[in-house]
């Protein structure tokens, strides 16, 4: 492909640059580090970024900015390609916002145009001067060319001397990739073969994993020298989706990914715009059985979920109460009918790469809790609702599940996740109060009690509670759901009063303007402030994409769902690594997941990755990995990944990232 790149435009800057980085007074080693990314990696972001510096402290702005440590952290981990005019990769829609960032130090609005395959002008304007934008490293404009409204391939945006990268514009530009982001379920099952005849290689096809995958509880010590007195019963616990790049199957990531990929289907027949996966659109082996293939394959996870919870009369000693991390242990022995284990996984850690049916370690489930007990009442009394009229058996079974769990959770409402176990992550909690409301909202939205009302309004998440409504401290993920039940009570017909229902409605638009109101202070556009970016910092944003898209159906506010679309945009590559974060889309996509099965960049025996797989993406706040702790204190925030196998902390993929991807798409492709 014909790309034109500034990136030779700035070699008469580099021995300017050069002698610039000397006079800042930095260390040989360090001048050298940043020499090197301006000669071999990225000068003109480099020279770009010292240009129109030359009356300020050229050290001060190098280091207290990050810059010059950025952007050689991103130009030695990226390829050559890497563009200073950064977009949607895959494309844009028709009638929807375009958006792209330029990089560009100067002040002055530059002019642009779009031209297409032909070469004639179809849009112009002039761009948007954002300044220096912290969390990405760099200094940008933005502009908005979103008066292109004819379909067609080969559109090329032109900001000066630069020429992107060709675009299309079509109507249903994310149709594909919302089908790719769904069959990562698929293909992440546990307890059953990957049929070559479902997937689009013959190399993903795998034997059947844990089949069948039966433990009892772990006893021994854990890391941290507890030692947990295991229990007397074993539970046979096959199926769901492993949940990230090792084979673990964890009960709270669970949770948020079956309430997501149900709440994506929820809505779509609450609107009346067509159900999410109708039978036969998904490859999946129970295609054409009459069920909304969405359906299906959330069900592989429920019943999961449903077999982790602990039977009537088994008794278990476990921590209760709260425990300070380095603080000893003590176990209480409680009747604990009802209560969820927390995960089941692997004695030790397996090595990249292996694939689930030749693992050798032996599995364990860990202690139930509080939190896991309270996700599966949430999603079991989903499942109820939504299953009534398709399978009232399977209906039946998930709400006397859910009724168990929530009769367990008040008995032992204070059960955390703790310890440290290798083998598998921690997942811990130390606020449930966002569980207890994101239960007792299923459970009112199925069952109409009032008593669940009555703990929906004792909550200090309700928002008749108190008179917040700013978006600060609205985080969703497996550790963090009122959001959730927010969402459920204001979109699902239910009993809720009208006055909080009106109130509900309100907090999520509130949430919504003021994710918006964030984007405004971003260079890229982002509805996200910073400035930190932390593991799994593409699903988080994803997440807020789904709350504006809530907000939008709620006030029909164009605006809101422009909103989606920049969370969108800054996945496929309006960011500053100009990194597709998604497998398989874009002219850069992520190649080389944290994977133990999608392992070939270790050994060509194991496969490439499917496409529709996205990264958490960029983490400045735990970076542990190998590759990942040589970044720490060089990069700005947005500039901290690697598309590497061995960075865990930035290039993971999970169930409850990928879907808010799967949600995002489903919600922007409409016909």
């Amino acid at each position: 492909m014909d790309r034109q790149h500034p990136r030779h435009t700035c070699r008469a800057d580099l021995t300017c640059a050069a002698g610039d980085i000397a006079q800042a007074g930095f260390d040989d080693d360090r001048a050298k580090q940043i020499e090197d990314a301006a000669t071999q990696g990225a000068p003109y972001l480099v020279c770009r970024s010292l240009r129109g510096h030359s009356q300020m402290n050229l050290r001060q702005f190098l280091v207290t900015t990050a810059a010059g440590m950025a952007l050689a952290s991103t130009a030695s981990a990226q390829d050559a390609g890497m563009s200073a005019i950064q977009m949607n990769q895959v494309g844009f829609e028709t009638l929807g916002p375009k958006r792209a960032t330029v990089v560009e130090t100067g002040q002055q609005p530059q002019a642009w145009r779009v031209i297409d395959a032909n070469g004639d002008t179809v849009a112009q304007g002039q761009s948007r001067p954002r300044g220096w934008d912290a969390t990405a490293g760099v200094s940008v404009h933005d502009l908005d060319f979103g008066t292109l409204r004819t379909q067609g391939n080969g559109y090329r945006l032109q900001v000066g001397e630069r020429t992107s990268r060709p675009f299309a514009v079509s109507d249903r530009p994310f149709q594909q990739l919302n089908r790719d982001a769904f069959a990562f379920f698929y293909q992440n099952r546990s307890g059953i073969p990957i049929l070559e005849e479902h997937v689009d290689r013959a190399d993903l096809a795998r034997p059947a994993g844990h089949t069948p995958d039966s433990a009892t509880c772990f006893s021994g010590p854990d890391v941290r020298g507890n030692v947990w007195p295991g229990c007397d019963h074993t539970l046979d616990v096959s199926g769901g989706w492993y949940d990230a790049g090792d084979h673990g199957k964890y009960v709270v990531n669970g949770g948020i990914s079956v309430w997501t990929l149900l709440n994506a289907y929820e809505r779509a027949r609450i609107r009346n715009i067509g159900t999410a996966y109708p039978d036969g659109t998904a490859d999946i082996p129970e295609a054409g059985n009459g069920v909304d293939d969405i359906l299906d394959e959330v069900r592989w996870q429920l019943e999961f979920l449903l077999r982790m919870q602990v039977p009537e009369g088994a008794s278990v000693e476990v921590p209760v109460g709260r425990f300070a991390p380095d603080q000893p242990l003590t176990f209480t022995r409680i009747d604990a009918g009802g209560l969820v284990h927390h995960k089941v996984h692997d004695v030790k850690w397996t090595a990249l790469p292996i694939a689930p049916a030749d693992d050798p370690e032996t599995r364990y489930l860990y202690a139930p809790n509080t939190a896991a007990t309270l996700n599966l009442v949430a999603v079991a009394a989903q499942c109820a609702r939504l299953w009534r009229d398709i399978d009232p058996a399977f209906a039946q079974t998930c709400q006397m599940a859910a009724d168990r769990g929530y009769a367990a959770a008040l008995r032992h409402p204070d059960i955390y996740a703790v310890g440290s176990f290798d083998g598998g992550g921690d997942y811990g909690d130390d606020d449930l109060t966002d569980e207890f409301y994101w239960a007792a909202a299923e459970m009112f939205v199925t069952t109409g009690d009032d008593r669940y009302l009555a703990d929906l309004r004792r909550s200090a998440h309700h928002p008749t509670a108190s008179g917040e409504t700013s978006a600060e401290g609205v985080y969703t993920s497996w550790n963090a759901v009122r959001a959730l039940g927010s969402i459920s009570l204001a979109t699902v017909p239910n009993r809720l009063p009208s006055s909080d229902r009106d109130e509900t409605r309100h907090r999520i638009v509130e949430w919504a303007r003021g994710y918006l109101a964030e984007g405004l202070t971003q260079g890229y556009g982002l509805p996200f402030a910073g400035p930190d970016y932390v593991w799994g910092s593409n699903a988080d944003l994803l997440n807020r994409g789904l709350i504006l898209g809530v907000a939008h159906d709620l006030t029909g506010d164009e605006a809101l769902r422009d909103g989606v679309v920049a969370t969108l945009d800054y996945v496929l590559g309006r960011n500053p690594l100009d990194q597709s974060y998604v497998t398989g889309y874009g002219d850069r996509p992520m190649r080389h997941p944290h994977h133990r099965f999608w392992a070939h960049s270790l050994d060509t025996a194991y496969p490439k990755p499917p496409a529709g797989v996205m990264s958490g993406g960029p983490n400045n706040q735990m970076m542990r990995d190998p590759v990942a702790v040589t970044m720490r204190g060089t990069c700005a925030p947005q500039a901290c990944w690697r598309d590497d196998i061995q960075a865990f902390s930035q290039n993971e993929v999970a169930i409850n990232w990928n879907a808010p991807l799967v949600w995002v798409t489903a919600y922007l492709d409409r016909p």
